[in-house]
């Protein structure tokens, strides 16, 4: 099989790519692109498992990325088991191909997600420690468990803290570009699976606005250009892809907060804080970026949440099971309802009327725990005179072991400039790149359709039915 190295620029668009960008430039003049038309919603984990199955959500199982565990009644995002995917994946076909050919045929997983408890070989993937004491600690877990360490060793402890929130800098895409290669030189993969995200940071921040995003678009093209030319050198063929574009916005849509004057949001009080009960919601919104999956636990009302949630400015559809077929959304994790929002609009979280009682992980950088993504966590508050002094103060505290909240993510969401969730105009969507320009018919591709292309990178000619 030919080996191949799929790297995922995150948030690059064909209308971003030029003076700032010469390594990718130079990469396309020399090959060929297409734009693809994202997977809905068109964010990471749904995009990702969707060119790793070549199949829609409805059939691969992750409608965003976090959704309402129905066994447990509990909202939870950025899970990390790749079992929670239910069909199989791009290396699981490859292999079964090689094998019969009596070839040998290994994956290296770098960062992708759904990293943990999969069938790859090799993996990395962010996990924080967190010790009984309260701190969260930078780490990464790996499989082989020892790589771990091997790889902390060589390149140093991976900046965790700037892989998200308001210090994420190119530093972490820099650490899992350099640990890539090093995958590369030691274990010879046939297939290396590698996840760049710094644009998307800069994007959700500022929207995408080429002077603003200068800086950003710049050095991830430094790092695309190292991995470019190393991948070369060691004979592999490369394709680019991103997952979805990044389009402007200005208007936050708070739907659990709608639905809480209606009395449909069940909550408690923990020390002096609300915190949501969505098992005992009659309705809430699980908000990822310009999609919500609205689940609705009382089904005598379910005709009043969609003409309310239909009548609410910035939003642009609402679809019951049914209609989010035309989507390949209809799984049963989705919710009764889904709503997409206006290109200039996202989904908040947001369930408190009162900033005095929103729950204490509301101004922290906890993707975990919070019932929704929360794009604010790029920023500090600008209210704290000095946000990065204020910040280390806290670091501190940690370091000297004492317990400690990371106060400093703002409540104002309309800080945020950029979102995605919902397709986007060819030129502001994702894309895919090869320099072998016979794997592409088409300057217009379909999310599913990039499993068969990956496959075809790796030398199978027709992709198999998985």
């Amino acid at each position: 099989m030919q080996k191949l190295a799929v790297i995922d620029v995150v948030g690059l668009t064909p209308n971003l790519i030029g003076q700032h960008t010469p390594n990718i430039k130079k990469f396309i003049e020399g090959g060929k692109m297409a734009t693809i038309e994202a997977a809905v919603p068109a964010v990471t984990t749904t995009a990702q498992t969707t060119y790793l199955t070549g199949v829609t959500p409805a059939q691969h199982g992750i409608v965003a990325n976090g959704w309402m565990f129905r066994d447990e009644m509990e909202i939870k995002f950025w899970r990390q088991s790749n079992r929670l995917v239910q069909h199989k994946k791009l290396w699981e076909a490859a292999r079964e191909i090689a094998e019969a050919q009596g070839e040998k045929f290994t994956v290296a997983n770098m960062f992708w997600w759904y990293a943990m408890n999969a069938t790859t070989d090799f993996a990395a993937t962010p996990r924080p420690m967190y010790p009984s004491d309260g701190r969260k600690l930078p780490d990464v877990y790996t499989w082989p468990t020892e790589l771990r360490d091997e790889l902390q060793a060589d390149l140093g402890q991976f900046p965790l803290f700037e892989f998200w929130g308001p210090n994420s800098s190119i530093r972490s895409t820099q650490w899992i570009a350099n640990a890539s290669q090093r995958m590369v030189e030691k274990y010879d993969p046939t297939l290396t699976l590698i996840y760049l995200p710094h644009l998307d940071y800069g994007l959700q921040r500022f929207g995408p606005d080429i002077n603003k995003m200068a800086e950003d678009l710049q050095q991830v093209d430094k790092v695309v250009g190292q991995l470019l030319d190393f991948m070369k050198r060691h004979g592999r063929e490369v394709v680019l892809l991103s997952e979805y574009g990044i389009v402007p916005v200005d208007t936050p849509v708070h739907l659990n907060r709608l639905f809480r004057l209606r009395d449909w949001i069940s909550y408690r009080m923990e020390v002096g804080r609300e915190m949501i009960d969505p098992g005992m919601s009659k309705a809430v919104a699980v908000a990822d970026h310009q999609i919500a999956h609205i689940y609705v636990n009382d089904p005598s009302i379910m005709d009043e949440v969609r003409q309310l949630v239909e009548s609410t400015p910035g939003v642009a559809e609402v679809m019951n099971r049914e209609e989010q077929a035309k989507y390949g959304l209809d799984h049963e994790r989705s919710g009764e309802l889904v709503a997409l929002a206006e290109p200039n609009a996202w989904f908040t979280y947001y369930f408190w009327l009162d900033d005095d009682r929103a729950p204490d992980y509301a101004r922290t950088v906890d993707i975990h725990r919070k019932p929704g993504y929360d794009p604010v966590e790029l920023f500090f508050n600008p209210d704290l005179p000095f946000p990065k002094l204020y910040a280390a103060y806290k670091v501190l505290r940690k370091k000297l072991g004492f317990r400690y909240l990371m106060d400093v993510t703002p409540l104002d969401a309309t800080l945020v400039k950029g979102a995605h969730g919902i397709r986007t105009a060819p030129e502001a969507g994702p894309l895919f790149i090869t320099q072998n320009t016979d794997m592409l018919q088409s300057g217009h591709i379909d999310a599913t359709d990039v499993y068969g292309l990956l496959l075809r990178h790796l030398g199978v000619e027709d992709p198999v039915e998985a």
